[in-house]
């Protein structure tokens, strides 16, 4: 009876210590946006389908599951990416990359619309959301912001670029 309850007090013990080591989730939102001298329904038929990511971001993309509605999938980069729609209007679309086993999960979600500014302008509005709890301090998360600001950012710009030539 001893060695159990001690086993049970030890197992507690264990548990609440690595409770304490466990990071509250610290979710952050990039927001980045470019104007587009195109009518958003001429910006969103240019760059809006859900593999022209391989165009305007330079990523090789596949649909493994679905045909570009809620539930497609879609792979990147040989499948080291994986991302399901999950919202979706005519000028925009949502995704989130899933659960990996053995990963840390970061809820990671995408964003992307063609908003109307005028009947021949629009602004290309792409949002991401994700939680940096699992990076060791600020300076790290705010590097990790930068890196992935900068990286779709370029995006933007290569989606004004195609989306202003046609």
């Amino acid at each position: 009876m001893k060695s159990t309850f001690r086993l049970t007090t030890a197992v507690l013990i264990l548990a609440a210590s690595m409770m304490s080591f466990a990071a509250e989730p610290e979710y952050v939102n990039i927001e980045m946006e470019i104007d587009i001298n195109k009518s958003a329904e001429d910006v969103w038929a240019a760059v809006g389908d859900y593999c022209d990511i391989a165009e305007w971001g330079g990523l090789d993309c596949a649909i493994t599951s679905g045909n570009g509605d809620m539930g497609t999938v879609r792979v990147l980069l040989g499948g080291r990416i994986v991302e399901i729609l999950v919202a979706q209007t005519a000028l925009s679309y949502g995704y989130t990359q899933p659960v990996q086993e053995g990963q840390f999960y970061n809820l990671y979600h995408g964003f992307m619309e063609a908003r109307p500014v005028s009947a021949s302008t629009s602004r290309m509005i792409y949002t991401l959301v994700y939680d940096v709890s699992n990076l060791e301090n600020q300076q790290a998360k705010d590097a990790d912001m930068a890196r992935r600001r900068g990286m779709f950012e370029g995006m933007l710009v290569n989606m004004k670029d195609i989306a202003e030539a046609q």
